[in-house]
């Protein structure tokens, strides 16, 4: 799957199957459901969950939270458009699976 063909399957119900849980958890964050998606992640312990946690938490609004999550990823905390995040973890996520 490429990245417009997942951006597409936002307008179905549910998620597209076989999609890993940190690509369902963006699925979800895009569709407008938090509580899901980092439902999906919270309990995961590697570094794409972490970079989705801190995603997920500067989305909300709690960047102290957001920052934890990104120094247990190893990375700088991200301080550009939430959107070209979310399209850059999507995009990293469809092309690890191929």
């Amino acid at each position: 799957m490429d990245l417009d063909s997942f951006k597409n399957s936002l307008a179905e119900e549910a998620p597209p199957p076989n999609l890993s849980r940190a690509l369902q958890a963006l699925w979800h964050d895009a569709k407008g459901n938090w509580d899901i998606a980092h439902k999906l992640i919270q309990d995961r312990d590697d570094q794409i969950a972490a970079l989705i946690h801190a995603y997920l938490h500067r989305k909300e609004g709690d960047t102290s939270n957001a920052a934890y999550w990104y120094r247990r990823a190893n990375r700088p905390m991200i301080t550009g458009p939430l959107d070209a995040e979310w399209e850059s973890l999507a995009q990293t996520l469809l092309s690890q699976s191929r």
